[in-house]
């Protein structure tokens, strides 16, 4: 199957088991007030691109990232959901967000992600890809269930 991304709003009416599945794995294994994931009301604000990964129509996948200032830009919501996982497309989704937001004069993209079990791929996905740990960004603070990391566009 051919995955398709494209520019959409967070609030679709089909996007209902991504959200659900996002919002699970998230609070699976993270205390609450270490949780920073955005809603489909957040991440329909301005200064936040929304994508979602289709295949046949189905959305499989979503990633945003959102404006931190002029060069600066955060990943955040990034899921596929789990009967499609192990082809990749997880890493097509990150690409896709970082030249999403290079488009966008962007020259650095940063994230947080868990430090739990559960994390453990999406953590490596991201060193993959050539983000590095960094200290806490834009609103953040130390937190020893979070890892911070940052990769440069240029």
């Amino acid at each position: 199957m051919i995955a398709t991304i494209a520019l959409e709003s967070p609030l679709g009416s089909d996007l209902g088991l991504l959200m659900q599945r996002h919002t699970a794995d998230m609070h699976a294994d993270t205390p609450p007030e270490s949780i920073h994931m955005m809603d489909a009301s957040q991440l329909a604000n301005p200064g936040i691109w929304f994508f979602v990964m289709r295949e046949e129509g189905d959305p499989v996948g979503m990633g945003a990232f959102k404006r931190i200032d002029d060069t600066h830009a955060e990943i955040k919501s990034m899921h596929i959901l789990a009967e499609v996982r192990g082809r990749g497309l997880s890493r097509r989704m990150l690409e896709h967000l970082v030249d999403a937001a290079r488009a966008e004069g962007f020259t650095r993209v940063s994230l947080e992600t868990g430090v739990q079990p559960t994390f453990v791929a999406a953590r490596a996905l991201y060193a993959n890809a050539g983000f590095t740990e960094c200290p806490p960004f834009e609103g953040y603070t130390d937190d020893p269930n979070s890892v911070f990391m940052t990769r440069s566009l240029v």
